[in-house]
């Protein structure tokens, strides 16, 4: 704590270089991060509900989040051609 109470009273904070607006809090790399940790904590709270209270084994567990992921990149996939063809618009 006498570190911090120095380092503030000494200024030496002034000889710091700022953070990069790529790496701040509120920029846009710093919050896909984010929301991909949020993801991943989502998927360990499903897979965790899947094997302890539906009773699923943990490679079912997995299986469904294999068919997941193909699903949706396949889904994505279509929307994405369909976008550049302009087969939607």
């Amino acid at each position: 704590t006498t570190d911090f109470i120095n380092f503030i009273n000494d200024q030496e904070w002034k000889s710091i270089e700022p953070v990069s607006s790529w790496f701040g809090p509120s920029s846009f790399l710093m919050s896909s991060m984010s929301a991909f940790f949020q993801l991943s904590m989502w998927i360990r709270h499903c897979h965790g509900y899947l094997t302890e209270n539906v009773g699923m084994p943990v490679w079912g567990s997995y299986a469904v989040f294999a068919l997941a992921t193909l699903f949706s990149g396949l889904i994505l996939g279509l929307v994405s051609e369909a976008l550049e063809t302009g087969w939607l618009c």
